[in-house]
């Protein structure tokens, strides 16, 4: 590989990196906020966001700098998420009105769930997940959904790491996850209880396309009102009719 082509990739790697550092929120950053989350120098930050800001991937306005409209744009014309999306909604939908609680559409990125789209219950009951946001596979409904449904090498790597702790509920025993990954293959449903929200609890169903766990969908309560026998028919059928549009439209 060139000098030139290295140098061309650094600079690719250093946008990525300033991009990057908008998470979670996607703004408002300082110049120095960019600089220090990015280990860079301000000169190097400085110029990357001038020119990201020049093709708008980057905006900047009087407090500070917030990720670009343009990368909005691109993100809703990915080809899975946009198909997957385009497949679910009508049965999120649909499940939020036999439940009215939060539904919650995953796909698997890594090592975490990453949300695709989120519909809010009608109870103020505080969530960490939000569309775009990010949380470990092993603390989630549908995180667990995806997991247990991946292949076996991807499953081996899992258990093998240190796995993270949210709340003092969340599954850090790799015999446990391991029982309950079996548990989940047997019933096509995931149970979340306080492991990634105190007091909250969901149950999640994976959606698959060609054989494969593409994305998992679930259904998010407060612990007082979390009932298995009710939710559980509603969030599997859900899961399944997102499983046949996909079919149909991918």
């Amino acid at each position: 590989m060139s000098s030139v082509t290295r140098n061309a990739l650094s600079m690719l790697e250093k946008s990525w990196l300033v991009l990057d550092a908008f998470r979670p929120t996607g703004g408002p950053l300082r110049l120095v906020d960019v600089a220090e989350r990015c280990h860079l120098p301000k000169t190097t930050a400085f110029r990357l966001l001038t020119e990201l800001t020049e093709i708008g991937a980057v905006a900047r306005r009087a407090d500070g700098y917030y990720l670009g409209r343009r990368l909005f744009e691109l993100g809703s014309i990915v080809p899975l998420e946009r198909d997957l999306r385009h497949a679910a909604l009508p049965f999120m939908h649909d499940l939020y009105e036999a439940t009215h609680e939060t539904i919650h559409l995953g796909v698997r990125d890594g090592l975490d769930v990453v949300y695709v789209e989120k519909i809010s219950g009608q109870s103020a009951f505080s969530l960490p997940s939000r569309v775009g946001g990010r949380l470990p596979l092993t603390c989630t409904g549908v995180g667990k959904a995806l997991l247990a449904f991946s292949g076996p090498d991807f499953i081996d790597e899992v258990l093998g790491r240190p796995l993270r702790r949210l709340t003092p509920q969340s599954i850090v025993d790799p015999k446990r996850l391991e029982e309950a990954i079996g548990q989940i293959q047997a019933a096509g449903l995931a149970y979340e209880r306080e492991e990634a929200q105190v007091g909250g609890a969901c149950i999640a169903a994976p959606i698959f396309s060609d054989g494969e766990a593409v994305a998992a969908l679930s259904v998010s309560v407060p612990l007082a009102r979390f009932h298995p026998t009710r939710l559980a028919p509603a969030v599997k059928t859900a899961a399944l009719g997102v499983s046949r549009a996909l079919a149909r439209t991918l």
